[in-house]
């Protein structure tokens, strides 16, 4: 089949336990796949360099995926219509794929975006119970259409203009690490969502949210309203809450012993570590802003102001 006229940009740190995959995946129907380097030290550029269509740019990590992504945006020649955001564990379904090809040459030229479903893989079994259905991301925008806002996690991809629309089939976030780099990959993350609950909580930034796009505003708003909310829960409690209503109310427990582990290690475990931190931050600030602000950056090494 032709490849489409579309860019796939894929930010790597130390992936050549996923790269391959994943290039092997978006390869195919890409016309162009620039790999956002941060840089890495393990085989990632080298097995980059094995595919023809794939352009490698090593730029130092800038502290957060949504500045890295806006750099490429701003400083990368991409000449295709569209642009796609995949991450390097992450594989496009074949359904999907299809769908791309289906619909983008004949795409309304109001549209700017498309959000699609995003897919889980645990321990190598597709989930598909608990909080994983449901979850929709913009990850696909014509050319100068979009910019990520900035934020330390869960950023929003701003749509500047045109409408947003829905396609049916996933991306499949799908990790191969094992649990201990998985567990020390969230201890990093823990950091960071422990600072946006105390910015939810506090409004340690007072910049409120901006959002030009209004079909998926009323989406990531209702989002970080449903954080705030949390963010006001009785700490350690509300992890327990979390991981009840995922496992038990949602169903993860249909998923087997990987369903457990995942909605163990990433709904409870995860959350208590984040609580816990939390709890150091106002054991030392109280609720003193400023307090806060600075024991973030100088205990987390996190700016957030």
């Amino acid at each position: 089949m032709n490849k489409l006229d579309l860019t796939t940009i894929i930010l790597t740190y130390n992936e050549e336990i996923h790269i391959r995959r994943c290039l092997e995946n978006v390869c195919s129907f890409s016309q162009k796949v620039i790999v956002v380097d941060s840089p890495s030290t393990d085989r990632t550029v080298e097995i980059c360099k094995e595919f023809d269509n794939v352009e490698v740019v090593v730029h130092e990590y800038p502290g957060n995926q949504a500045e890295q992504f806006n750099w490429a945006l701003d400083n990368v020649e991409i000449s295709t219509e569209w642009v796609l955001r995949v991450d390097a564990d992450e594989y496009l379904e074949q359904d999907l794929i299809m769908e791309l090809y289906e619909e983008l040459p004949t795409m309304n030229s109001k549209v700017s975006a498309v959000v699609v479903p995003i897919g889980r893989e645990f321990m190598g079994r597709r989930l598909r119970h608990g909080i994983v259905n449901g979850v929709v991301l913009t990850r696909l925008f014509r050319t100068g259409k979009a910019h990520y806002e900035l934020r330390l996690m869960d950023e929003y991809l701003n749509v500047l203009e045109g409408k947003t629309i829905v396609f049916d089939h996933a991306i499949v976030d799908a990790s191969c690490i094992g649990l201990k780099a998985f567990t020390d990959k969230h201890n990093n993350y823990s950091s960071r969502e422990a600072a946006l609950l105390l910015d939810a909580e506090f409004d340690l930034t007072e910049n409120g949210d901006n959002y030009d796009n209004a079909e998926i505003a009323k989406e990531v708003t209702a989002k970080r309203a449903q954080k705030k909310r949390y963010a006001k829960m009785p700490l350690f409690w509300r992890a327990w809450g979390y991981f009840a209503y995922r496992y038990i109310v949602k169903l993860g427990f249909l998923d087997g012993k990987e369903g457990f582990c995942w909605d163990f290690f990433q709904g409870l475990w995860y959350r208590l570590l984040v609580d816990g931190k939390i709890y150091e931050a106002k054991k030392v600030c109280g609720n003193d802003k400023q307090a806060l602000i600075a024991y973030i950056k100088d205990y987390w090494g996190i700016k957030i102001k």
